[in-house]
């Protein structure tokens, strides 16, 4: 069985990449784990996930935090904050399908949008909270 955090972030990735407003805003389907060089801006990138347990008596289970992050060289934070809305829509309680487990929610907790002057630009973060169980 794939690692419940494996299988978040797939379910993620897919209801990310599978969003055409998502994709027209980023201008393709950038959302990486790992960005390639010369990659244009905007894009997605996955940040850090912490896996803490959750089980109970009766059932295995873990408690995610994840992070994805925003990159933006528009002029202001207008285009940052309208993906960070738009991934928020997409997944904020919404029932994503894991292989091997069961999504008990998934729950945006916290998002801001700082500028990063000494790179000129925009970095947008958006942070989840999600308790899955064993299927």
């Amino acid at each position: 069985m794939t690692a419940p955090a494996a299988e978040l972030q797939k379910a993620v990735f897919a209801a990310l990449a599978g969003d055409a407003a998502i994709v027209a805003a980023l201008g393709g389907g950038k959302i990486y784990d790992h960005v390639p060089a010369g990659t244009a801006f905007p894009y997605v990138t996955f940040g850090r996930t912490s896996v803490y347990d959750w089980s109970t008596a009766t059932e295995s289970g873990t408690e995610q935090l994840f992070t994805l992050h925003v990159w933006s060289k528009a002029r202001g934070r207008a285009e940052a904050l309208a993906i960070i809305e738009r991934i928020g829509a997409l997944l904020h309680d919404q029932p994503l399908a894991l292989d091997g487990h069961a999504l008990v929610n998934l729950r945006q907790e916290f998002s801001e949008v700082r500028q990063d002057e000494d790179h000129d630009v925009y970095h947008g973060l958006v942070r989840f909270r999600a308790v899955t169980e064993t299927a």
